[in-house]
């Protein structure tokens, strides 16, 4: 029997949902930079080694997004009665993630209402952190998510 999707009511204010453990493996992130953003120092050792800033291999910015977002899917939102985003604030790279890092995170419910057009339909303004083995935060950032409703998924 399946048991029912998460709607909007399920997402409290304040509610914090944990994330992961995602571990992060180099051919991956090489494999997703050859695609998606093929800047050296994501690329290779060698270059990762040459960046001044780093000095090693380290994943996109973007990638780190993307493991969120698979994160953030498995957790709660492929049970849920989500309707998608219409966007993102803001992400804020603040730590290099590497090969071998395992990353955890939460996403919380900062505020919330009905939408004034369809009140079938939840906003809910999400905070997400994640954060390497050593507790270092990695990314944070806010997003919207659209979730229906009971009354929205009842229709």
């Amino acid at each position: 029997m399946n048991r029912p999707k998460r709607a909007f009511e399920d997402f409290s204010e304040n509610l914090e949902i944990p994330l992961g453990p995602y571990a992060v493996e180099r051919d991956e992130m090489i494999a997703f930079a050859t695609e998606f953003d093929p800047q050296p120092f994501h690329l290779n050792e060698a270059s990762g080694s040459a960046n001044e800033l780093v000095g090693r291999l380290t994943a996109s910015g973007w990638h780190t997004c993307s493991m969120l977002m698979r994160m953030m899917a498995d957790t709660f939102i492929l049970d849920s009665t989500s309707q998608g985003s219409p966007g993102v604030d803001f992400i804020n790279w603040r730590a290099p993630v590497c090969a071998g890092d395992v990353l955890t995170g939460t996403a919380r419910v900062l505020s919330r209402r009905i939408s004034a057009k369809r009140p079938t339909l939840g906003i809910a303004k999400m905070g997400v952190t994640l954060e390497n083995q050593a507790g270092v935060t990695v990314l944070d950032g806010e997003y919207t998510l659209l979730l229906l409703t009971r009354e929205g998924v009842a229709a």
